[in-house]
């Protein structure tokens, strides 16, 4: 099953990313998690029909009002996710 596995940088927390990341992927019913990092980054896994998941990557790159999105980076073996993951798609905290 096509996955997602990214961290993406620049101002993208205390703006709503998650919140705007859960939605999108629970549109596409996407199994996974979205999470802030203490480095300022935003990390996110998800799995699901591979439309939707590249759907999914392009919202990442855009990101909602307020935030600005520098880049959005695989992070290694991100086609190989193998956690079972949550569905729906979660905020962890």
């Amino acid at each position: 099953m096509p996955s997602l596995h990214v961290r993406v940088t620049g101002k993208v927390q205390g703006v709503g990313f998650r919140w705007f990341v859960r939605e999108q992927a629970r549109r596409c019913e996407l199994s996974g998690w979205v999470a802030n990092r203490p480095d300022g980054s935003v990390e996110v896994i998800a799995t699901g029909d591979e439309e939707c998941v590249v759907r999914l990557r392009r919202a990442l790159e855009i990101g909602p009002p307020g935030a600005r999105v520098a880049a959005v980076e695989d992070v290694p073996d991100a086609g190989h996710v193998t956690e079972e993951l949550p569905s729906p798609f979660v905020v962890l905290r």
